[in-house]
């Protein structure tokens, strides 16, 4: 979600267009859906459309977002350019929805959940493949996506029955304290593309479980595995207007304006950059909204001399490389103690040299394409500003052009890249890549590499391979982030609080979350 810099636009016109027009557009959508097929066991999970009230629309004015695989560039469908007037009637059904659905018992809404988790294994092969050919990452990584998606809603499920009050001993005779959890009320979830079915659960289960109402507005990028999983959770029995999906690109300053600040949202989440969760914080502050932002990441990983250098290796390589560099939790800068540099530098040099590139689809493929041109210009700038800073590629350093010998058809693959002597005031030392980029960086101490990695605004998450456990415990406590991996490069489970400090967010999801989406409420009973 971006929004741009000039003043917000206030104005907006509503105009109904001609029946005719309506009328051809949609004649269109449904022939062009008569046609589409993407390879769905159940092709009834490809919506088009989004969803209010229960029931599927187009935009009002016809108008259709182009949604391409990245791997081929080829067009899977469209979804509607909705605009205002769409996210306020989302926001009015949700807002009628909670009346009930906040009524509903804790066991009801638990069941209605395992039943969605349920469907979400069911057909975790359509939900892969679908998610591989929006986003681009192989088929493997998608399908452990899906699964991991489905357990944040398996996980809530479980809290949804444990939302315990308490009942507090009072200091003042005749009066019993007690306090008593409730929902907050409708809530706005915005969402990125890089995980386009874990960043809706990791959401949308806790707020479902306490009893919320929610409006999503997916990524234009990757609509369809947000529409696919609200298919199933209809089927599931999730009652009319408890989800509704907004989808936009052009629209998204009016869209997520109205989802910051209309008065019936008591509650916006959001993933993405920092600049953007700064925007919408100080929107949603018109109307002093509970919030959850999880924002940019500059995640240092830091590899001592004394640690098992093959096991730091796989742990970088799952770290860095997962989703093509595509995580805000993957490792931004790569510390490594300078008596075991070389050993490290070519050892992950080696491994990443032996990577495929290609159609996520394809079995022999181990990383899939960037999202788009923008994500490709980031790292070949990057990349460019190293190396003329003084850095050396060892692996990679360039686009992939499209070839029939490397079996590339897209021009959004950018070589896994192995990058070694990167200064200290290179860009991507200071700036999130959001690419397969793996920075080396030199060090010799303990002490100067703990300054090197708060050296940042941001505080998401940090890594850090060593087998001395005084020094596992200082450097852990040491790192100002929200999340730290000893010894592993993989940190992400629903059961865990994410999220970080500084610049990189407020609140957590997972874990405990789903009070991020109930307040507390005090009552005194007197004349005891």
């Amino acid at each position: 979600m971006r929004f741009p810099s000039q003043p917000l636009r206030v104005a907006f016109s509503r105009r109904a267009p001609s029946y005719p027009a309506v009328y051809l557009v949609r004649a269109r959508r449904m022939a062009s859906s008569a046609k589409t097929t993407v390879g769905l066991k159940d092709e009834t999970l490809f919506k088009t459309q989004g969803l209010i009230a229960g029931k599927w629309l187009d935009a009002k004015d016809g108008a259709v977002i182009k949604v391409t695989n990245p791997a081929t560039d080829e067009e899977l469908g469209t979804v509607p350019e909705m605009g205002l007037a769409e996210t306020k009637e989302a926001i009015d059904a949700a807002s009628v929805a909670f009346r009930t659905w906040s009524k509903t018992t804790a066991k009801e809404r638990h069941d209605l959940l395992m039943k969605l988790f349920k469907l979400m294994l069911e057909n975790s092969e359509d939900l892969a493949r679908l998610l591989t050919l929006e986003n681009g990452k192989t088929l493997t990584e998608a399908k452990g996506e899906v699964i991991y998606s489905a357990s944040f809603l398996e996980w809530f499920a479980e809290e949804a029955v444990r939302t315990y009050g308490e009942n507090i001993p009072s200091s003042i005779p005749h009066i019993r304290s007690i306090t008593l959890k409730q929902p907050v009320g409708v809530c706005a979830i915005l969402t990125p593309w890089n995980f386009p079915s874990a960043m809706i659960t990791r959401k949308l289960g806790p707020a479902l479980a306490a009893g919320c109402t929610v409006v999503i507005k997916p990524p234009p990028e990757t609509p369809f595995s947000c529409l696919a999983l609200t298919e199933l959770a209809r089927r599931a029995g999730i009652p009319d207007g408890v989800i509704n999906i907004v989808t936009t690109q052009k629209n998204v300053v009016d869209v997520g304006k109205e989802l910051c600040t209309n008065k019936a949202v008591k509650k916006v989440t959001f993933t993405g950059s920092t600049a953007v969760a700064k925007h919408l914080y100080a929107l949603s502050s018109s109307t002093m909204k509970k919030i959850s932002f999880e924002a940019g990441g500059n995640s240092p990983f830091i590899v001592f001399d004394d640690a098992d250098i093959d096991a730091a290796v796989e742990g970088a390589i799952a770290c860095k490389f997962r989703g093509s560099g595509q995580t805000c939790v993957c490792a931004n800068r790569i510390y490594v103690q300078s008596t075991v540099y070389a050993d490290f530098a070519s050892r992950l040099a080696a491994k990443v040299s032996a990577f495929r590139m290609g159609n996520g689809l394809e079995k022999d493929t181990t990383h899939g394409p960037l999202i788009h041109e923008r994500a490709i210009e980031k790292v070949e700038r990057h990349v460019n500003d190293a190396v003329e800073r003084g850095a050396q590629v060892l692996v990679g350093g360039k686009r992939l052009q499209p070839s029939p010998n490397n079996g590339i058809t897209s021009s959004n693959f950018f070589a896994p890249t192995v990058l070694s002597d990167v200064p200290a005031d290179a860009q991507l030392s200071n700036e999130e890549t959001f690419g397969p980029v793996a920075a080396l960086i030199q060090f010799d101490t303990e002490e100067e590499v703990i300054k090197l990695a708060n050296n940042t605004e941001y505080g998401l998450a940090g890594y850090f391979y060593s087998r001395d456990v005084g020094r596992v415990w200082r450097v852990a406590e040491a790192l100002e982030v929200g999340m730290v991996g000893t010894n592993t490069g993989t940190i992400s489970q629903a059961v865990i609080p994410f999220g970080g400090v500084k610049e990189s967010g407020l609140g957590r999801e997972g874990s405990h979350g789903i009070i991020e989406y109930m307040q507390t409420k005090y009552i005194a009973f007197g004349g005891l």
